[in-house]
């Protein structure tokens, strides 16, 4: 494989508009609000994260959004999805002002750069990466 394999991530939350402005404060990016794809998913809403795939499908990374979607649980699921940052400690800084809390300050993988983990507001633990 070529590319990056991840195309795409949904986190999943209860209270959308504390959750977006959890991540939006964190990591200083507005989301954008997206429609519901078809009737079929019910009460959904959707706010995706900025993304250039449009003009650049090549650029690294994956799209995302946060989703509030009647039987999809927030918390604890067994995924964590990583943000790009310049430094991570920048973002990890952000977190508790933005109501969420800090698991692990940034801290050094070796040759692989730094990363830093946090709760957001809706129970999910997401992480920061830097080189």
């Amino acid at each position: 494989m070529k590319s990056n394999p991840v195309v795409w991530f949904e986190i999943y939350v209860q209270n959308m508009e504390r959750a977006k402005a959890f991540y939006e404060n964190v990591l200083a990016v507005k989301l954008e609000k997206m429609p519901a794809p078809t009737s079929e998913f019910g009460d959904i809403e959707m706010w995706a994260f900025p993304s250039d795939k449009q003009t650049s499908p090549t650029t690294y990374g994956a799209c995302g959004m946060l989703v509030k979607m009647d039987g999809c649980p927030s918390g604890g699921g067994g995924t964590l999805v990583y943000f790009g940052c310049n430094d991570c400690a920048v973002e990890a800084a952000r977190v508790a002002k933005s109501g969420g809390s800090i698991v692990k300050e940034k801290f050094s993988i070796g040759e692989h750069g730094f990363i830093a983990l946090a709760n957001d507001t809706e129970g999910n633990v997401i992480g920061f990466h830097s080189m």
